[in-house]
């Protein structure tokens, strides 16, 4: 099988897990034995650019001419059975549909963020969700907003973008949807359900879980959208020393808030940003992850890494954080009868009664985004660590390995190629 994959890389100077879920992909693909023939652009060679070319950047979001000469030519040369598509923007251009289904080439593209109608690609604004641009044949609110890199013109470019290739997206062969929420923004988008499959991204596996360490951690970027004032709010509701320790890993725009809090209490512990084997030993040492988003996360990596080292997850009941830890259908408890439900639910809170407002999941639990909710569940996630982790790192396995990941890509390319070919016929 012979896959084009697609991608503009996100700048290097703001990492992106688009990018190494992206080149993780191809990696796993070619171990599979996937021809895989890349079409990357990188926004990192924008600085670079001849003027003409940079002349003609205001409408690459639109049409790339350069991109569809250099990807009809790739299609023409190799014949490929599908392409693969992730971010178009800037350089690519939805247009690369287009150019697909030209040459009879059937397209699949991984939905990494919301930017079928939010130019940020966020649903998220000044602190908040917003979903102000659904419905919206142009996204005003946008442009009103300053929604893309924070300039007006180029928010009215990318809505003018997004209202023009309507009809290029719902031309999308198969969508991938990294979870069931984003599938969701997909059919409130107008995509038939027989067009939208479901399949995470993974990440590889770090081997045999370390036994479960003591109290919780939160490993992510320090900015407003993970919910770092959520989580210290409903942590300040409990007396110091009391859920064992905090600690908090990684870096941003609110690590002063973090140091503070860490100067304030003997149970927070601020750790910095961490390499790899500093993210390991974090994981090792914590026995809940946190996932506190106060935003639709997509698919916040983090969870996964918390699953594959066999530590459960308690998380805002938004965006793709139920699906990760299972969350996001009802789950029946074993018995059906009051005393058996009573039985099963307490067994998490180590005999006490969990707070309706707490779901618990296959691999944690998620709440509203509310302090309150939050620290009600931080006890009952403290008491259900040890019950819930052989579950956490099984989710992993079936769910999130990238063997399993990997046979998944490569049967939804093999039925597309074949769904494309029986439409070929029938002409």
């Amino acid at each position: 099988m012979r896959i084009v994959v697609a991608h503009n890389r996100y700048r290097e100077a703001q990492p992106s897990g688009e990018n190494t879920i992206v080149d993780a992909e191809i990696a796993q693909l070619t171990a599979a034995g996937v021809e895989v023939l890349p079409f990357i652009r990188s926004s990192d060679e924008i600085p670079s650019m001849s003027k003409p070319a940079k002349a003609l950047l205001p409408i690459s979001p639109i049409w790339a001419p350069k991109a569809q000469h250099d990807l009809d030519r790739l299609l023409v040369e190799h014949r490929p059975d599908v392409l693969h598509l992730h971010n178009p923007y800037p350089l690519l251009s939805p247009w690369v549909v287009r150019t697909a289904h030209k040459r009879g080439v059937p397209v699949v593209q991984t939905v990494h963020n919301y930017r079928q109608v939010c130019s940020s690609g966020l649903y998220f604004r000044d602190g908040v969700i917003c979903q102000d641009c659904r419905g919206r044949a142009l996204g005003v609110p946008a442009i009103v907003h300053r929604c893309y890199r924070g300039s007006r013109a180029q928010s009215a470019l990318m809505a003018t973008t997004l209202a023009v290739h309507r009809p290029t997206w719902r031309s999308v062969d198969r969508f991938i949807a990294l979870t069931t929420a984003v599938a969701d923004h997909l059919r409130d988008y107008g995509i038939p359900d027989e067009r939208i499959v479901v399949k995470p991204n993974a990440i590889p596996d770090p081997g045999t879980p370390a036994p479960l360490g003591e109290g919780f951690l939160f490993l992510g970027r320090l900015s407003p959208e993970k919910g770092l004032d959520l989580l210290l709010a409903a942590w300040r509701r409990h007396p110091d020393g009391a859920l064992g320790p905090l600690r908090i890993a990684g870096d941003g725009e609110l690590r002063p808030l973090v140091e503070a809090a860490a100067a304030e209490r003997a149970d927070v512990t601020f750790l910095g940003p961490l390499d790899r084997a500093g993210v390991r030993a974090a994981l090792a040492d914590s026995a809940v992850v946190l996932a506190t988003s106060t935003w639709h996360d997509v698919l916040p990596t983090v969870i996964i890494e918390a699953l594959a080292s066999g530590r459960p997850v308690l998380g805002t009941a938004l965006g793709g954080i139920p699906y990760l830890v299972g969350a996001d259908t009802p789950r029946e408890p074993a018995g059906t009868g009051p005393a058996e439900v009573a039985s099963a639910v307490a067994g998490d809170a180590g005999g006490a009664a969990i707070p309706d407002a707490i779901e618990r999941g296959e691999a944690g639990w998620v709440v509203a985004p509310d302090p309150a909710a939050l620290a009600a569940a931080l006890p009952v996630a403290r008491a259900g660590a040890a019950r819930l982790a052989p579950a956490a790192r099984a989710r992993y396995e079936r769910t999130f390995h990238p063997d399993v990941v990997t046979k998944r890509l490569i049967d939804i390319y093999a039925d597309v190629a074949r769904s494309r070919t029986a439409a070929a016929g029938d002409r």
